[in-house]
């Protein structure tokens, strides 16, 4: 039984760790990348971008035409070569594999590529040493604007790649974007080499191959750099020449070949593997290390300062308590005085009307037309003065409720209902006395005779009789003028008995209304003041419950903050042995 190889169980602790944090994405990706690290051979992608001379330095490291080449071709899907004892070639696409000839798949998949979109990559099998050594190459796509699917091929190779050799041609140094793709290589696959292609074209490649060497240095990447040209390879190939194949720089590359991907072909694999852990266990860590470092969330912000407003909204309401209720006894206490004020005002103008209406009005002829004055004018001021009542409640009613309560519930007016007229009763008519012709006759009579007897004495004295034609005038004159005079004191004493009997019934209405108005204010008061009551203890009951479930719901938040965090803590502690795992490999690597 084949023993396991080393780096097989660092990338297998990753793909555990990836199913635990749920990031299916890099599972799928790390287990298509440990089937291929366990496929024999070593896969030397050979990448770059276009018009720089891949394809052709495919075709001579192994010796033959198969990669497609020339100015009109460009490499649009992979072409993998493999060691085969005799040749052979398949087109693979979405659901089929073709086999045509070994000279023509890679020229007909980049055709057939460029009509469809199932084309996944040509493969060749050759018998050459070089491969039968335990190398696969790939030709992969050039790099091309980001985004388009060339590119995006060529990317997909090089999350294969177990090494990789970068092609750059010595017309020019290696451009910015040459060297952040070797950074960005080096990173998914430690095992790099550049070589530069075209020495044959340009006679200044030595300049330019010790420039790129201090370019490669500068930006950290290690990887040796190997001049070569495929042109004088080609020709030493097929002359057999030794000296033209020196020359041509495949000798030395081959070497570098042998040297850093098949001396080894484990540790280029651990390498890899362990490039490929280290990447995806810092997708990893990342989060979970933001996570640990970060403070109270936003919204946990939010809940504890809605908490904090809850708690302040209680204490507001009990102190604007007491504030409501001095300032609705207040208002009432108002309320009584006014409305005392107005009963009395209007009570006593009626009076005035009444002394001014019985100074010249004899009550015993006008009785009946004045009692229903006065009842209609005393209903009138009990319905003013009870309407003002209710006018005043509702207004002292929508000022506290503005204060204090936001939803002022229906007033209790019903209890003033009737007020207005049931304590106006009928006038009792006073005890007139009346003139009757008998009592007329008698102080006539009364009059007269003081009259004849004075005005008699008087005429004695000019010798006439006592009773003579003077003494019976004076005498019928002083009883009709006693007459006269009778009727008038009684007039007045009818007029002071009215106004008597008047003053008192509406000192019984204004007692017995009065009464009866500051019962009903005392019960408006009452009822105002426990519906305001009763809905204020409301809004604290809900506001003391709203901030009893935001803080039940802060404490078990804290409390899953605080398991989450231990479990995180844990996490990055068993990921983070596993990066000093994938970093010992590195080591042994370097």
């Amino acid at each position: 039984m084949t023993a396991a190889p080393p780096w097989l169980e660092i990338l297998d602790d990753t793909i555990r760790a990836c199913a635990t944090l749920r990031r299916g994405d890099l599972v799928d990706r790390l287990l298509d990348r440990r089937a291929l690290l366990l496929e024999p051979g070593r896969r030397l992608v050979v990448t770059g971008y276009p018009g720089q001379g891949k394809s052709q330095l495919v075709n001579a490291l192994i010796g033959t035409d198969v990669c497609a080449v020339g100015d009109d071709l460009t490499t649009v899907v992979p072409t993998v070569l493999r060691h085969a004892d005799r040749p052979t070639a398949a087109l693979i696409t979405g659901d089929t594999t073709e086999a045509p000839a070994v000279e023509s798949v890679a020229t007909h998949a980049n055709k057939l590529a460029l009509v469809r979109g199932d084309v996944v990559r040509a493969e060749v099998g050759l018998p050459r040493s070089l491969l039968g050594a335990g190398l696969v190459l790939v030709d992969s796509p050039g790099f091309g604007a980001p985004g388009c699917p060339r590119t995006a091929r060529a990317m997909a190779a090089l999350a294969e790649a177990d090494a990789v050799l970068l092609v750059t041609d010595a017309t020019s140094e290696l451009s910015s974007l040459e060297l952040e793709l070797l950074t960005q290589v080096g990173k998914l696959c430690p095992t790099v080499l550049v070589a530069l292609t075209k020495i044959d074209l340009v006679p200044g490649w030595r300049r330019v191959a010790e420039a790129d060497r201090h370019r490669l240095a500068q930006a950290g990447v290690a990887a040796p750099l190997v001049p070569v040209s495929s042109t004088l390879r080609a020709a030493a190939v097929r002359a057999e020449d030794r000296a033209l194949n020196q020359e041509s720089g495949f000798v030395e590359l081959i070497g570098c070949l042998r040297r850093d991907v098949l001396t080894d072909p484990v540790l280029v694999a651990a390498k890899a593997a362990a490039a490929t852990s280290g990447l995806a266990v810092d997708q990893l860590i990342a989060p979970l290390r933001e996570e640990f470092d970060a403070g109270p969330r936003a919204a946990d912000t939010r809940a504890v300062a809605e908490w904090h407003a809850a708690g302040r909204r209680v204490e507001r309401l009990q102190r604007e308590s007491a504030r409501w209720q001095t300032t609705l006894s207040d208002e009432v206490a108002d309320l009584m005085a006014d409305l005392d004020h107005d009963l009395r005002e209007r009570t006593r103008r009626i009076l005035r009307e009444v002394d001014d209406y019985f100074e010249a009005a004899d009550p015993a002829k006008v009785w009946p037309e004045f009692s229903d004055w006065m009842h209609d004018n005393l209903t009138a001021v009990a319905e003013t003065n009870s309407q003002w009542l209710l006018d005043r409640f509702e207004w002292i009613a929508g000022r506290v409720a503005r204060q204090v309560v936001p939803d002022a519930r229906q007033l209790p007016a019903e209890v003033l209902r009737g007020l207005a007229t049931e304590h106006v009763v009928g006038l009792r008519k006073p005890a007139i006395e009346p003139f009757s012709p008998v009592q007329k006759a008698f102080v006539g009579l009364r009059g007269s005779y003081s009259g004849l007897l004075m005005s008699g004495l008087a005429t004695t004295l000019a010798g006439l009789p006592l009773i003579n034609p003077i003494s019976l005038g004076a005498g019928a004159a002083f009883g009709a003028r006693s007459v006269f005079e009778e009727r008038g004191a009684r007039l007045k004493r009818r007029q002071a008995m009215a106004k008597t009997t008047a003053q008192r019934h509406v000192d019984d209405f204004f007692l017995s209304y009065g009464k009866e108005s500051k019962d009903a204010t005392r019960l408006i008061h009452r009822a105002l003041r426990d519906r305001f009551a009763e809905v204020a203890q409301e809004l604290r009951d809900a506001a003391a419950e709203s901030a009893r479930l935001i803080k039940r719901d802060l404490d078990a938040e804290a409390a899953r903050r605080t398991t989450r965090a231990a479990e995180v803590r844990r996490e990055l502690e068993r990921l983070l042995a596993l990066r000093a795992r994938i970093e010992a490999v590195r080591g042994r690597g370097a």
